[in-house]
């Protein structure tokens, strides 16, 4: 059965909501029987990282909101990462462009390395306070999930993953996708946002249970609708 994930590395929702799917598959007795497939979505394709920029003051003037009241609301989503698991700190966060990103995930994913090359790229961007929009940082990250160098490197000047990115972007629009982190389960059923992982865990087994070939319409399955997530025009920290 497959499961795709649309989701952006600057999207702390999407890092958390990976988490709790992660543990909610690694319960489950069909988890081996689970291709999951990391699909691209940009939260904003215009921003290009600038020397000297913070998350804080990005998040500050993207939302016209005080330094001190952003870090009050950061904080709610960094206890969030640790009750799932992973640490998010926003205080070394630094914000990027994560078009390159994308398009590394996908050439790590035609070399088997998709989901590691998602998670290392998580783990640099919210606990490292590393630049992810930065070539040698990219490459260098390339390299400790196992692929050569050289190999990234083209992929990066390649308009063949920079394609495959725009057209996960274009997918998402066709689907109707606002925000993110977006499951899809089996081309059938639905769940967006960082759910808990019973959700998840719910989910998963009636989607596998009924695990058909094709079916046109998309379903919601339970979970809190206001679960938090990030959209083209708001992120709920």
């Amino acid at each position: 059965m497959l499961i795709e994930i649309w989701s952006d590395i600057m999207c702390p929702f999407c890092y958390i909501g990976k988490a709790h799917f992660e543990k909610a598959l690694d319960s489950l007795s069909f988890k081996d029987k689970i291709e999951v497939k990391y699909k691209s979505y940009q939260l904003d394709p215009n921003y290009h990282h600038v020397e000297g920029d913070t998350t804080y003051k990005y998040l500050s003037e993207s939302k016209g909101m005080p330094l001190e009241q952003v870090k009050e609301m950061t904080n709610h989503v960094e206890q969030m990462g640790r009750n799932a698991g992973v640490n998010i700190n926003f205080s070394t966060n630094i914000p990027a462009n994560t078009f390159k990103a994308h398009e590394l995930i996908h050439f790590a994913d035609s070399e088997g390395k998709g989901t590691a090359m998602k998670e290392k790229l998580f783990k640099a961007h919210f606990e490292d306070g590393l630049n992810i929009e930065d070539d040698s940082v990219l490459l260098s990250l390339a390299q400790e999930v196992g692929l050569s160098e050289d190999a990234a490197k083209e992929a990066l000047n390649s308009d063949k993953y920079a394609y495959e990115v725009k057209q996960d972007i274009a997918e998402a629009q066709q689907i109707g996708i606002r925000g993110v982190p977006f499951f899809l389960l089996n081309r059938k059923y639905a769940i967006s946002g960082a759910q808990p992982e019973s959700v998840f865990v719910e989910a998963l087994e009636k989607s596998f249970s009924e695990c058909k070939e094709s079916n046109p319409d998309i379903t919601f399955l339970g979970g809190d609708s206001s679960a938090p997530s990030c959209t083209d025009d708001k992120c709920d920290i």
